[in-house]
């Protein structure tokens, strides 16, 4: 039997380990694709998703209604991977191909490259750009958002970000692909 989100948050807020493991269960696998765009390698975005899930049942009570349950964890796996790399002294996400597809198309159109090619443009991207670009074009923060998360300038964000896409502007180009901004403009 499915449990609604307002189910399981009454459930874990008292503890019961059955609540947790259906929430786990049901965020898990979108959790992880977070945590592997932050991470090199799948043992840390394991670990990344685990710390992640203590800190949402350690603070479920203080969840607020007001936001979806998704994305209030999704918020606490971007800050404790954030919170990871701080601690290593580098930066280097790695974006999702399924939510690159969805998301990174909806500002450009981009015919003759697969996804995986794209997939490997952004990671050649410097990290810098690379982990604003991800933030910005794939998990939908704002600059202010931005900027706050990482402790930069909001007008730092957006010139990391418009470097992002002119650089891979630029590598599409030259790969030979017909690329169109939302305006249709090449």
């Amino acid at each position: 039997m499915a449990f609604s989100d307002e189910e399981l948050i009454k459930a874990c807020c008292k503890g019961e380990r059955t609540a947790q493991q259906n929430l786990y269960k049901k965020y898990s696998g979108q959790m992880y694709a977070v945590a592997l765009r932050y991470s090199k390698m799948q043992q840390e975005a394991e670990d990344i998703l685990q710390e992640a899930f203590l800190k949402v049942f350690q603070n479920i009570n203080n969840f607020r209604q007001d936001s979806s349950l998704v994305y209030w964890i999704k918020r606490i796996v971007v800050n404790t991977a954030l919170n990871h790399q701080r601690s290593k002294l580098y930066l280097y996400p790695m974006v999702d191909v399924g939510d690159l597809k969805n998301r990174f198309t909806e500002n450009l159109t981009i015919t003759g490259i697969n996804h995986k090619e794209l997939l490997e443009m952004i990671r050649k991207l410097p990290s810098g750009c690379q982990v604003i670009f991800n933030l910005y074009a794939i998990e939908g923060y704002k600059h202010h958002e931005i900027a706050d998360l990482l402790g930069i300038s909001e007008g730092t964000s957006k010139s990391q970000y418009a470097r992002a896409k002119s650089l891979l502007k630029e590598w599409i180009l030259k790969s030979d692909v017909i690329y169109y901004d939302r305006a249709g403009e090449l």
